[in-house]
């Protein structure tokens, strides 16, 4: 057989070497869990983040709103970010425009959303048709990537809040996410050991998506019955398939670092990394608990 030419030594390339060697060293003596998180600093922001989302459900919606803006043009500005050291230069300004999707679904709906993704897209292609020719597919490519993967997903979030109960739907799509989160997290520390899927998340373990599951089905029962007075069977449903997309959310973002070469989406948030390694389940998951909370509930 033919062997395959050498990849080109580019800055990418070099940093995806560097992160896969990182990755392929054994855990030294006296390190932290396998989940590898510096859990005090970890509980503490997840703490300050849910008392942000919960404050500002409860006393004034629009200030949910323009928390997740804020968290959708940081999640961008990361993203653009890591794109950058793939060499794949997404036009920013349009990105960073696009996080107005927000708070155009909470005032005008579905089909305010649907007009304004559209609109967002040809901005970012218009925006790079005036540039230099070489590498444009692929510029706007991931332009388009990063307006459905942060704005679009988390605008749905305000089509569950503009619901006449939506602060209660919006905490429970919360609840569920990180009872997932953490039901995963405490199982694979405690008793993981077989590997989900090593080749994106080498911490991720079967065992540590059943604590997942059992932990957001759980939630989602008591959180549909107390807060939503729906059928606690609905809200146990509503957790398992919360569960198994908030899993998919985040083996996506591992892939999407992994081929970047890059452990984290940013530094902003102690234990957590960036704000897009926090978000990556919740995105994921807007969209699956809105439409399962208008089903079933």
């Amino acid at each position: 057989m033919t062997p395959e030419p050498p990849e080109p030594l580019t800055e990418a390339t070099v940093s995806r070497r560097a992160y896969r060697s990182r990755s392929a060293q054994p855990r030294p003596a006296g390190s932290p869990p396998r989940a590898g998180r510096n859990l005090p600093a970890a509980t503490g922001v997840g703490l300050l983040l849910g008392g942000l989302v919960v404050a500002s459900l409860l006393l004034y919606p629009w200030a949910f709103v323009a928390l997740i803006t804020f968290a959708a043009a940081l999640a961008i500005w990361e993203l653009d970010h890591a794109f950058r050291v793939g060499r794949i230069y997404p036009p920013f300004p349009p990105l960073l425009l696009s996080a107005g999707l927000v708070p155009l679904a909470y005032a005008g709906g579905p089909e305010a959303l649907a007009v304004g993704f559209a609109g967002a897209v040809a901005l970012v292609l218009l925006w790079r048709s005036v540039g230099h020719p070489d590498g444009a597919a692929r510029d706007v490519a991931g332009g388009v990537f990063i307006v459905a993967y942060v704005p679009l997903l988390g605008a749905i979030a305000s089509l569950m809040l503009a619901e006449p109960d939506g602060q209660w739907r919006i905490l429970t799509f919360v609840l569920v996410t990180v009872a997932s989160d953490t039901g995963g997290y405490a199982v694979g520390v405690l008793r993981g050991r077989t590997p989900m899927a090593p080749s994106l998340s080498p911490k991720k373990s079967w065992e540590g998506f059943a604590g997942s599951v059992a932990a957001s089905a759980v939630v989602g029962a008591l959180a549909v019955a107390l807060l939503l007075d729906g059928r606690w069977w609905a809200g146990a449903l509503i957790g398992v398939v919360a569960a198994a997309f908030a899993t998919v959310g985040d083996l996506a973002e591992s892939a999407i670092k992994r081929d970047l070469g890059i452990k984290d989406m940013g530094d902003l948030l102690p234990g957590h990394g960036g704000v897009m390694d926090r978000l990556d389940s919740m995105v994921v998951n807007a969209p699956v608990c809105w439409v399962l909370l208008s089903l079933l509930v």
